[in-house]
């Protein structure tokens, strides 16, 4: 909205100075800000209400460290995507499909979130929403975002198609599988940082540093110029998602003012489950999704301790009658955390290797 008036303004009066809120750069940032200042601001009588009414007991099957987070409230996912959807609304062409699509994703599984946290929380229901009902708005997100993609002319550049990370023009055409491929990949990396958020400011702090990522992608991919040097896809619209992802890396970072350990606040399901599906959005609309491995590895290798825990569990009860584990626990935080590393230690630790996971992405660009 601000982005409108302010071209109006200059429009009408010519200011000098004015013509900068056209730049890309200038409204990242200027979201950037605007979606930090919001979590700084409103959070401490944020936390203080959620505090009088939203506190999650702790899960029976959790670590000893973490009895002592029964008193910190949870629903903070809320804040960020309050400081998300206003941060884009001001700052970005919110009339461009990139952007609304975005910020659909965010708002509708931060709702899918916020109902499983407020049965948990408020209904006590142990479990929260059931799973299915988790998957069926997820898919339902999936279906949206994939036939809109596929009909509308401003997706038309690649449509099914998508790039393939390390190698130059290489791409890989998902043709009657395209959808398919949108439901399982938002449904992936949704469930994926919900896994990861269970140590204070490990989801909050690895989603700034994907999204960061994200944001660079989609601004080389929104050039003519630097996308036909770096033999990456021009999408004409794409450089819209840099703004909306720099608004979305300053929320989790003020988030973390309030959510780095000792934790006043937790994102819950309503913010891990918004997260998680805003990079998978956008990975998809800037064509990187298969990129998601290596730039979001960790949240990768979280889903993967969890998977092969689950299944070898199985397989040894039913070939031997007793199950047994690789992990002393699953998610793989959990695992480190059981094995004597101080909280404070991993979280930093997993922030290191996205860190290195963000450069090594870097590094396909100069690959290709």
């Amino acid at each position: 909205m601000l982005y409108y008036l302010l071209k109006y303004i200059n429009e009408l009066f010519d200011l000098p100075g004015m013509r900068v809120v056209e730049y890309l750069t200038f409204r990242a940032s200027a979201a950037a800000i605007t979606a930090l200042l919001i979590t700084l601001l409103a959070g401490p009588g944020f936390i203080r209400f959620l505090k009088a009414r939203f506190i999650e007991p702790v899960k029976e099957e959790a670590p000893p460290e973490h009895r002592k987070k029964n008193d910190v409230p949870t629903m903070g996912g809320l804040l960020i995507i309050f400081a998300i959807e206003v941060s884009a609304l001001l700052w970005a062409k919110f009339d461009d499909p990139h952007v609304w699509l975005i910020m659909l994703a965010v708002f509708w599984m931060g709702t899918i979130g916020f109902i499983d946290d407020y049965r948990k929380v408020v209904l006590k229901i142990k479990g929260g929403l059931a799973g299915k009902y988790k998957l069926i708005g997820q898919i339902t997100l999936g279906l949206v975002i994939g036939l809109y993609t596929w009909y509308d002319p401003a997706f038309s550049v690649l449509l099914s198609k998508t790039t393939v990370p390390f190698f130059k023009r290489v791409s890989i055409d998902y043709g009657v599988f395209y959808i398919p491929v949108v439901i399982f990949i938002i449904t992936a990396v949704s469930n994926a940082v919900n896994l990861t958020d269970g140590l204070d400011g490990l989801a909050a702090g690895s989603s700034s540093i994907v999204v960061i990522g994200l944001g660079g992608f989609a601004y080389l991919t929104g050039n003519a110029v630097y996308a036909g040097y770096l033999s990456i896809p021009f999408i004409s619209g794409a450089g819209e998602i840099a703004i909306v992802s720099m608004a979305i890396v300053m929320a989790c970072v003020g988030f973390l003012w309030f959510n780095s350990n000792p934790a006043e606040l937790f994102m819950g399901d309503t913010g891990s489950l918004a997260l998680g599906s805003a990079i998978a959005v956008i990975a998809l609309m800037i064509k990187q999704e298969l990129l998601l491995p290596v730039l979001a590895g960790v949240f990768f290798l979280e889903t993967l301790s969890v998977s092969l825990q689950v299944a070898w569990f199985k397989f040894t009860r039913m070939r031997f009658g007793e199950g047994r584990r690789i992990f002393l626990m699953a998610p793989l935080h959990h695992h480190f955390q059981l094995k004597g590393w101080p909280e404070q230690k991993i979280v930093i630790r997993f922030w290191i290797v996205t860190i290195l996971l963000f450069l090594t992405s870097l590094m396909t660009l100069k690959l290709r």
